[in-house]
């Protein structure tokens, strides 16, 4: 299978603080035979690396020093879908709990760590387009 990754799970430093979140099992898909697509949507969308910590509240996206980030937030999502797209992937696993990547639970937009049901704005997209969303949790299902 062709699968669109996060970067930041492979290793790459492209999360908002610089850094990356390497994965073993996210790296293993690899040696299975999965042909891996990086990508940060954040970039996709003009933000710098590294940028300043953002969460998502409803449908906006907020960086913790006040800036309403959700345009760079919806343009890096619609270019990974297109990357999707162009690519004739299969499936995406995405980082979790991020306000771009996370499906399932988000950080709630207070900066306290505090989670809350929801999708990050890449995440909602694909699974609106019928996309199969994984997070690096749930690489045993793939």
């Amino acid at each position: 299978m062709r699968i669109l990754i996060s970067a930041c799970l492979l290793g790459l430093c492209c999360r908002y603080d610089g850094k990356s979140k390497a994965k073993p099992q996210v790296l293993a898909l690899r040696e299975r035979g999965h042909e891996l697509i990086p990508v940060c949507p954040e970039q996709l969308g003009g933000l710098p690396t590294p940028r300043t910590a953002s969460e998502r509240t409803g449908d906006r996206v907020m960086s913790v020093d006040g800036l309403d980030r959700t345009a760079a937030y919806r343009l890096g999502a619609d270019q990974a879908a297109l990357a999707y797209d162009l690519l004739s992937c299969d499936c995406a696993v995405l980082k979790a709990r991020s306000p771009m990547c996370g499906k399932g639970q988000i950080c709630d937009g207070t900066f306290s760590g505090k989670l809350t049901p929801g999708h990050g704005v890449l995440a909602e997209l694909l699974l609106k387009n019928g996309v199969a969303v994984y997070t690096e949790e749930e690489i045993d299902r793939i």
